[in-house]
């Protein structure tokens, strides 16, 4: 059965991306994020200190905490002081990701905290999150070393995110709701620029996949990846090349 896609997109297309850099007036970085009809806004701020666990050893931190708003979903979600399983899981995943690509060392005995709060889901929720948490935490950063407060390089690469699924025998690319809920492999990768994995989320509905069927998904989920990364380039020209030390 072929699927048609919103916005007749081909199967190894993603949707567009727009960020909107500096979006809050007082986090140290922050951006709003918009994939496809997917909203989220992320916002990094800092503290000097760090875990008790961490502390006296020249490591910094990096964490993430994620929510959904009220009415970012077709029923209203009630605000909880309590996160559910899945906020906490995702939570792990972007804090996981940034981490993969940032030296510990060089930001001092800091904590960087990773606001993510969407406020529309239209699926791909977590992969705006690490997307967009990690062009705040440039900003932020850059920030840090212009007021010569963390020694460069401190980034060791770009980081991509994307969904790639199985949609009644379709293999799709970036995973909008409709196709997500029906999907019977659904995985969630993490990568950075220079190709390796930071994180591989995968799950099968109904029936388990094949080896074959796996790097297939990979395969797609690299070229999504490659491209989100390009948009990530242009984006952040201005500010991430001094924190890779080129």
């Amino acid at each position: 059965m072929e699927i048609r896609r919103k916005g007749n997109r081909r199967y190894d297309e993603i949707r567009e991306i727009k960020i909107t850099k500096n979006f809050l007036k007082y986090a140290k970085g922050s951006c709003l994020i918009e994939i496809g009809e997917t909203k989220v806004i992320c916002a990094v701020n800092y503290e000097d200190k760090v875990p008790q666990w961490l502390k006296d050893t020249g490591n910094g931190w990096i964490t993430a905490e994620y929510s959904l708003i009220p009415s970012s979903t077709i029923e209203r979600i009630p605000r909880s002081s309590i996160s559910s399983g899945r906020t906490h899981e995702i939570q792990r995943m972007i804090g996981r990701s940034l981490r993969g690509v940032v030296d510990l060392k060089r930001i001092g005995e800091r904590t960087f905290w990773v606001d993510c709060d969407v406020i529309q889901a239209d699926g791909g929720t977590r992969i705006a999150g690490v997307i967009g948490g990690f062009v705040a935490l440039v900003e932020c950063l850059n920030k840090l070393k212009i007021s010569g407060l963390i020694k460069v390089p401190v980034l060791k690469d770009y980081i991509g995110a994307i969904s790639v699924g199985l949609v009644h025998g379709n293999i799709l690319l970036d995973l909008d709701y409709s196709e997500d809920s029906l999907a019977s492999i659904d995985l969630n990768v993490v990568m950075t620029g220079g190709g390796e994995y930071i994180e591989i989320q995968g799950t099968a509905e109904g029936y388990p996949f094949t080896k074959k069927q796996l790097e297939e998904l990979l395969n797609l989920a690299e070229k999504g990846i490659k491209k989100v990364i390009e948009i990530e380039k242009e984006i952040l020209k201005d500010e991430i090349m001094f924190l890779l030390g080129n």
